[in-house]
């Protein structure tokens, strides 16, 4: 995934998404993006039916409840194009699918690039409060997404005058809470679903 993550204007600028798919939770992703050092494009839970998405494309190894290590590059026509499988424990070369997403994107005539970059509104403030579980499971999810020099980040327990905003603005002192543009979420999952749909925006 680091060498994805290196490589991901060239495949933007092949007109490919990167997604990556696992059978693991959504906290499971956000855990292992951050082991990493981050993870900026969309990573989907194939979790419930589990392996779901996995099977449709033969890719799901039933009586380990994983999936096989595979690439599949799909055409904007929803026809798969490419399919490479390297076992659970092999490792693909990311120069190889690089040039194999290039090869699809000149075959299907080019196209526009994939828009790259955050679009988080200027002026967005996260809110947190220090020894707050959820607050540090939010802090992960926007260390994973890169974006953490984009928000402004105060702590009210250690801010009075931050906390004295976070109260007059969004009428309580719940945190985490994000406030882009006078309007103010309080639920963390939905603060890092809003935050990822901005930072890696889909076509």
């Amino acid at each position: 995934m680091p060498e994805t993550e290196a490589l991901l204007e060239r495949f933007r600028a092949a007109g490919t998404q990167v997604l990556g798919v696992s059978v693991d939770s959504i906290f499971s992703h956000v855990n292992w993006g951050c082991s990493l050092g981050g993870v900026s494009f969309p990573l989907l839970a194939d979790f419930q039916p589990r392996g779901a998405l996995a099977e449709s494309l033969g890719l799901f190894l039933g009586d380990a409840g994983i999936t096989d290590r595979a690439t599949v590059i799909i055409d904007r026509a929803g026809k798969v194009q490419y399919a490479n499988a390297v076992g659970p424990g092999g490792r693909r070369d990311i120069n190889e699918l690089l040039a194999e997403a290039e090869k699809v994107n000149a075959a299907q005539g080019g196209g526009e690039p994939i828009p790259g970059g955050s679009t988080i509104a200027s002026g967005a403030t996260l809110y947190v409060k220090d020894g707050c579980p959820v607050c540090a499971r939010t802090l992960a999810a926007i260390d994973c997404l890169h974006v953490r020099d984009q928000l402004s980040i105060k702590d009210v327990t250690k801010d009075a005058a931050a906390m004295s905003a976070l109260q007059s603005g969004g009428g309580k002192d719940q945190a985490p809470c994000l406030e882009i543009g006078g309007e103010y979420q309080y639920e963390a999952g939905d603060i890092i679903k809003m935050l990822a749909d901005q930072a890696a925006p889909l076509p």
